[in-house]
């Protein structure tokens, strides 16, 4: 985002207006925190914001200060699609493609409301019209943090913005381990911290409020696993079946693929995991060192993401899905295994 952006966006905010701050569909910590920490952000300076969300998000996310006023547009459609046609703006967060917010994409485009990207992940669309990207920033959450910088904000920011941030930024980072966490993103961490944002009580409540059947399900996807030894690559799937035995929730999968990854000798990890409701199988890719997982998701399974972590979908079933991704791993094999 050049100056004129900047000077921009100030003009603009600087008079009351109506804003719609949109995740991606299927939101994780870093969409929500990103979201709610933008929403309460401008809610301070006087603005009608709300946050709507293409689906529901998971149960651990639910205690981020502005949750309980999150508008469910798969819920709510006509009220959510309401909102979208009289807004001023239309803020985007953490995607860059409008296809990323479902059923929501359509109403967006149709909107005449200014359009305003913030996002982290490569190769963004050009549907906005003041653009914030950057890849080398570990999460949208920290990028609202310096979008507020930018605004001249920091003044604002209290504990409820500052633990909508911390979460997205937290939960992005996988507690601040991946490559992308530099030391900036340490600085604004410290200054959450300084403002008051309790840490411990944010780590428990996203990491340590475990359902047994979310423990029962990590148990099964450990079973599940499978180490591919030539090609460094570890892998997991769990069957609709597995999900509903073991009472799945929104969320429940979230960081089994990272298992995968810590097993002694991988380089790449994938879980695949089966959602008959969308006729799809769900694919995460996480990877060490130069293994671009981006790449590979957006070459062979209509995904992306960033360069060593990643999603993608086959409409193919489990079983053809997994030979599938064998077959094409013969082809990364040198590069696996450098």
């Amino acid at each position: 985002m050049n100056k004129a952006d900047i000077l921009d966006l100030k003009k603009i905010l600087s008079n009351p207006k109506k804003v719609v701050i949109v995740p991606h569909k299927n939101p994780d910590g870093d969409a929500m925190g990103s979201t709610l920490g933008l929403c309460n952000y401008l809610k301070k300076l006087g603005h009608s914001a709300m946050v709507i969300a293409p689906n529901d998000y998971p149960e651990f996310l639910k205690w981020i200060p502005g949750t309980k006023d999150v508008l469910i547009h798969e819920e709510n459609t006509s009220v959510a699609e309401a909102h979208i046609s009289q807004a001023d703006l239309i803020f985007t967060l953490d995607f860059n493609a409008l296809h990323r917010c479902g059923a929501m994409e359509t109403p967006i485009e149709n909107s005449a409301a200014i359009k305003i990207m913030i996002d982290h992940h490569q190769q963004p669309d050009d549907y906005a019209t003041y653009i914030y990207s950057d890849v080398s920033i570990c999460s949208t959450s920290e990028m609202v943090y310096h979008f507020i910088e930018m605004m001249d904000g920091l003044k604002h920011i209290d504990v409820a913005i500052g633990e909508a941030l911390y979460t997205g930024i937290m939960t992005d980072t996988a507690s601040f381990r991946f490559p992308l966490t530099t030391s900036t993103t340490h600085r604004v961490i410290a200054h959450l911290i300084d403002i008051g944002v309790e840490k411990t009580h944010i780590h428990n409540a996203v990491y340590d409020t475990n359902s047994f059947g979310r423990l029962q399900l990590l148990g099964c996807a450990l079973s599940n696993l499978t180490f591919l030894e030539p090609f460094k690559t570890a892998y997991i799937s769990l069957t609709n079946k597995e999900l509903e035995a073991n009472d799945f929730q929104k969320g429940d999968t979230e960081g089994f693929v990272n298992y995968g990854l810590s097993l002694k000798g991988a380089k790449l990890a994938v879980i695949f995991i089966e959602h008959k409701q969308e006729g799809i199988i769900k694919i995460s890719f996480r990877s060490k060192g130069d293994f671009d997982v981006n790449s590979f998701a957006r070459t062979h399974f209509n995904g992306g993401g960033h360069k060593n972590a990643s999603g993608g979908r086959s409409n193919l079933n489990l079983e053809e899905t997994i030979a599938e991704f064998i077959s094409i791993l013969s082809e990364y094999k040198s590069e696996l295994n450098s």
